[in-house]
């Protein structure tokens, strides 16, 4: 005798103009039953699905992960992160930046059942890689968002604008007309972003 499955999963489309509001416990049950979205959530509750990035962005998104990831390696000097990781802010919000990383003794600070879910964290560094049909606003608002909650360095780069702009507390951003480079200053030490794959 075969049993049913009565609790199958089935796709929803919520349209632009509703919002829903989900708490922090149910977000996480949400993105537990849902590995295959990409879901955030504002510090209000409300919740943001997001679609897949393109291959083109996708392939460069990769590009800038794998240089922290090879830096961090070498440095040992704290844990790295892809976009398929989330972070719940101290504002209440939930959210997945397209890298990050912190501080190894931060993340040690951490149990193993608060790294195993949405670690309750600002990472110290962020990374937001603008897609083709990222708003840039609600970007710099993330920016901001990752910032105001104890983040010592983000990177917001624009490829549409060839621009980068630079977060840091307490400083008014900075923007770069099409970098070669990134430095990591004090917070990444040594790591240098090599950009020429992501302007190509």
């Amino acid at each position: 005798m075969t049993q049913t499955n009565l609790f199958s999963t089935l796709a929803v489309n919520i349209p632009p103009n509703l919002t829903l509001t989900v708490s922090h416990e149910q977000f996480v049950e949400l993105a537990l039953a849902n590995r295959d979205l990409q879901l955030e959530r504002t510090a209000t509750g409300e919740l943001i699905v997001m679609p897949p990035t393109g291959s083109d962005t996708g392939k460069r998104n990769f590009d800038i992960a794998g240089q922290l990831w090879l830096w961090n390696r070498q440095t040992r000097l704290g844990v790295a992160f892809d976009s398929s990781s989330g972070f719940h802010l101290p504002n209440g919000s939930d959210r997945s930046p397209n890298a990050a990383w912190i501080r190894q003794d931060r993340w040690d600070a951490l149990s193993i059942e608060q790294q195993e879910t949405f670690a309750p964290i600002c990472p110290d560094f962020v990374l937001e890689l603008r897609s083709k049909n990222d708003s840039i606003e609600k970007l710099r608002a993330k920016m901001r968002e990752y910032i105001e909650n104890g983040a010592r360095l983000g990177w917001l780069i624009d490829r549409q604008n060839q621009q980068v702009e630079i977060y840091r507390p307490g400083q008014d951003v900075e923007v770069l007309n099409h970098p070669v480079s990134l430095l990591g200053e004090d917070v990444l030490l040594g790591f240098v972003l090599d950009l020429t794959d992501v302007w190509s």
